[in-house]
């Protein structure tokens, strides 16, 4: 069994991405989509993209604590390469923008790439490991109103499924730090099947993975570690917070979890760039069961994905202009 070519996937994704948009505005009456979006209260959008920019200053933040052990790295430097990387991500297939973020930092900082994926791999294991914390947060803080227990259900589902995924991981990691060679080889048989170019790329690749896959000693740095991963994502539960209040909506602060909780899995799932489609129908059904008018719910979608999707994109690009890059050439550079 082979993977499917990247062409492939992304017109996998884009079908995916089409088929769940046609599906919420099939049944959406344009007069009531218009009129929630007439309702709302602009001021609110306001702090919503100030705490959308916090959380990627803070992951700048959290990405230099990550580097330590490698290099003390600049932090105009870092705070660009994550732009650039999230603009990426909003724009390129197959999420490239992780690999762009970490060609982008190798290059001024002069760091082999592949030790700075390993970086980003923990950075990754972080962010998921805060959002099980948040669903199990969600989870025991949220009830959902009658009839609506198979979305709770999943959801529960979901956390165990993700949560067997990051341990998968993490027993990789483990295993390839503690014993290199024993789990080379191991790969190295599995990879078998595989056209040779395949292996002779990723068997050099661990080598400096390896090295880039490495913690700070010092326990304070540790600290930072977790108190940066939760500030994060309390920023990245305030926009939607800030959004359903725009819309009205005043819920407590648990909705909010649920909702960003349900918009992770949604990006894990194959779509267009931007993760158009499956981040509104995750938002979408969300709401849904809480009980938000079907119309109202897709209004709210569409604003949250707008707030996480152009800011970035246009302050992206702005720092890829700055550094003197072309976003092509590096999606070229990032896919060797």
């Amino acid at each position: 069994m082979t993977a499917l070519p990247a062409d492939k996937r992304l017109w996998l994704g884009i079908g995916v991405s089409v088929a769940l948009l046609a599906l919420l505005f099939r049944s959406v009456d344009p007069a009531e989509l218009i009129r929630a979006f007439r309702g709302i209260q602009g001021i609110w959008l306001v702090p919503a993209v100030v705490f959308t920019f916090l959380s990627y200053l803070m992951r700048a933040v959290r990405w230099k604590y990550l580097l330590s052990p490698l290099k003390q790295t600049s932090f105009p430097n870092l705070l660009s390469a994550t732009l650039i990387g999230y603009m990426a991500n909003n724009l390129l297939p197959a999420r490239l923008g992780e690999l762009v973020r970490a060609y982008v930092l190798g290059e001024r900082e002069g760091i082999g790439t592949g030790a700075v994926v390993a970086t980003l791999v923990i950075d990754r294991l972080a962010d998921g490991f805060t959002v099980l914390l948040l669903l199990v947060t969600a989870v025991f803080t949220l009830r959902l109103p009658p009839g609506s227990e198979a979305a709770q259900q999943g959801l529960v589902a979901g956390g165990y499924i993700t949560l067997g995924l990051y341990l998968a991981v993490v027993v990789f990691l483990v295993l390839l730090r503690r014993n290199t060679m024993g789990t080379i080889r191991l790969l190295e048989r599995l990879l078998r099947p595989f056209p040779g170019k395949i292996a002779e790329k990723v068997i050099p690749f661990l080598g400096a993975f390896i090295d880039g896959a490495r913690i700070t000693p010092h326990w304070r740095e540790r600290l930072a570690l977790v108190a940066s991963s939760l500030v994060i994502w309390g920023f990245a539960v305030f926009p939607i917070h800030c959004v359903l209040k725009a819309f009205g909506l005043n819920f407590p602060i648990p909705v909010s979890l649920f909702i960003m909780v349900l918009l992770v899995f949604a990006v894990m799932v194959p779509a267009s760039p931007g993760f158009v489609g499956t981040y509104h129908a995750a938002c979408v059904y969300g709401l849904l069961a809480l009980g938000v008018p079907r119309g109202m719910a897709l209004s709210v979608a569409i604003v949250i994905h707008g707030i996480n999707f152009f800011p970035v994109i246009v302050v992206g690009l702005a720092c890829l202009w700055r550094e003197n890059l072309s976003l092509s050439a590096l999606s070229k550079k990032a896919v060797r």
